[in-house]
């Protein structure tokens, strides 16, 4: 019998041994997506997408619903759900539930919800006269049905930055069970978290990579009343609404369309960027105006998420290589990372893509902008560093990659990331660390995160793995819908293997506050 390319593709995805029923289904729905036709583009923008000089990060040819959702959930709790046929919540048990049925129904670009909420905040209302047991009883069970049911590691709840019994039973809890899912991210305001609760923090990263830790006085800048959430690999967004698409440029391939540092800054960067901006125009008039997501879903027509408050995401990667290559052909040595004038050339690129983005009004975009992301990488990435980062296998010291990168952070205002890689000799130290993040923000830096040598549990480029489920993945398949995506990305023994991050140790001599 012979089939189209498409009846082909659907039928390697029922066949393939790996992958579970739901896996198969959720990936069927994909492919009959991109059977459609893709959103109208001009020639060039459409080119340079073929060559993916700029990337649409495979959302979809006809985006139907928004990337990122972020509901309110503590008004979902309050005033309950006419379309789910909800009362509002009154006690902790009730909040749980409701939070579990929510879940089911919230959309992102993976099938799954990518926010769960800042849950100490939406919970300690409904606490009562429950007992610390009882609360770690609870969210045991919780935590547990969430990995089970929603086994996607770029779903991502938020906690702090208060001190509160909801917070640390929820540390507890995810130090204990050390689950690839929910991605955790720890809200740190100086002026409100203890700095006791800080090293609960960090002492749940030397066991679990988690949480990455947020920079609340940096970010809530950015941001209004209503606040925001951080989801999947570092994404900063309003809550009560998200990120409508995110696409990025490819800033290595824009350095090898140049002819020198000067021709990049004046003309190619520039080009690309304005066919980028063409990209996500398009995309985000086909979500607003064709979907009918925001016509007819009832997390709009109750108010849990407000069409006004999505932004779409102005992305860029490989930085390095962009540096680098451009060095090489203005006749310079220096290095990214390492080198003052390499480094300096990096800033320049990035107050220059900020300025691109605040210049352009969006139609549709949360006060009329896109907002600019440092984007963390997709697992089939090859010979391109994820967003701003230091390649794999070349950082320097954990003081001189931070003095490196800080200067980038307040321009990317939907999110950044690095991650230091530690030796695990930290674990015997794990002051040494909070102080390292304590003065990586007070710096400059919006996000902090670090991996710990020798834990099964790691980062990839934002979301988390188990390096126990990567080796047996291709025998056994996976129940973790993001096993694949790291054990594609381990294969990239050339730069961008997360397997190839140099360890590094802290000593009292590289404490930034001694410098």
């Amino acid at each position: 019998m012979s089939m189209t390319e498409f009846q082909q593709n659907c039928y390697n995805i029922v066949t393939d041994t790996n992958l579970s029923p739901k896996q198969k289904s959720n990936l069927l729905a994909l492919a009959a997506e991109n059977n459609l036709p893709y959103v109208d583009l001009d020639s060039e923008t459409q080119q340079a997408l073929n060559e993916r000089v700029i990337c649409d990060m495979y959302e979809g040819h006809a985006p139907y619903k928004p990337r990122y959702v972020l509901p309110d959930y503590t008004k979902f709790l309050k005033q309950g759900s006419k379309w789910l046929e909800l009362d509002p919540a009154k006690t902790f048990d009730d909040a749980l539930n409701m939070l579990t049925i929510a879940y089911h129904h919230v959309p992102s670009v993976t099938g799954m919800p990518v926010y769960l909420g800042c849950l100490d905040q939406i919970l300690l209302p409904y606490v009562g006269s429950l007992t610390e047991d009882q609360l770690y009883q609870r969210l045991k069970h919780f935590w547990i049905m969430l990995d089970r049911n929603l086994p996607d590691a770029f779903m991502h709840a938020n906690i702090g930055p208060t001190d509160n019994i909801i917070s640390r039973v929820i540390l507890r809890v995810d130090k204990e069970l050390k689950q690839v899912a929910p991605n955790l991210t720890f809200i740190y305001d100086e002026n409100i978290t203890p700095e006791s609760l800080l090293l609960t923090v960090i002492d749940n990263i030397c066991d679990t990579a988690k949480p990455h830790i947020a920079n609340n006085m940096m970010i809530k800048k950015d941001f209004d009343d209503k606040g925001y959430g951080v989801v999947s690999c570092y994404n900063s967004l309003p809550i009560a609404g998200g990120g409508s698409t995110l696409s990025r440029i490819n800033l290595k391939e824009v350095a090898l369309r140049s002819k020198n540092i000067d021709d990049f800054l004046q003309n190619v960067l520039p080009y690309y960027c304005q066919l980028q901006l063409n990209l996500i125009k398009e995309r985000s008039a086909f979500l607003f105006e064709r979907s009918n997501f925001f016509s007819n879903s009832f997390l709009i027509n109750e108010g849990i998420i407000e069409v006004n408050r999505f932004a779409p995401m102005f992305g860029i990667y490989a930085m390095a290589e962009a540096v680098n290559i451009l060095q090489e052909k203005s006749g310079f040595a220096g290095r990214y990372g390492k080198n003052e004038d390499a480094n300096e050339l990096a800033n320049t690129i990035s107050k220059q893509l900020a300025e691109f983005v605040d210049s352009h009004e969006i139609k549709y975009a949360w006060k009329g902008k896109a907002m600019l992301h440092a984007q963390s990488g997709i697992s089939s990435d090859r010979g391109a560093t994820p967003g701003l980062r230091i390649p794999y296998g070349h950082e320097p010291d954990p003081v001189t990659h931070i003095m490196a990168l800080f200067k980038h952070h307040h321009y990317y205002t939907s999110g950044i990331s690095d991650i230091l890689t530690l030796d695990e000799t930290i674990k015997d130290n794990p002051s040494a660390l909070l102080q390292i993040c304590k003065a990586a923000f007070k710096f400059g830096f919006r996000e902090f995160t670090a991996n710990i040598s020798g834990n099964d549990l790691v980062r990839v480029t934002g979301y988390m793995v188990r390096l126990s489920d990567i080796a047996k993945y291709k025998q056994e398949g996976s129940r973790i819908n993001t096993t694949p995506l790291g054990a594609e990305a381990a294969d990239d023994k050339e730069n961008n293997s997360y397997l190839c991050r140099t360890p590094r140790v802290i000593s009292h001599e590289q404490f930034m506050g001694n410098r």
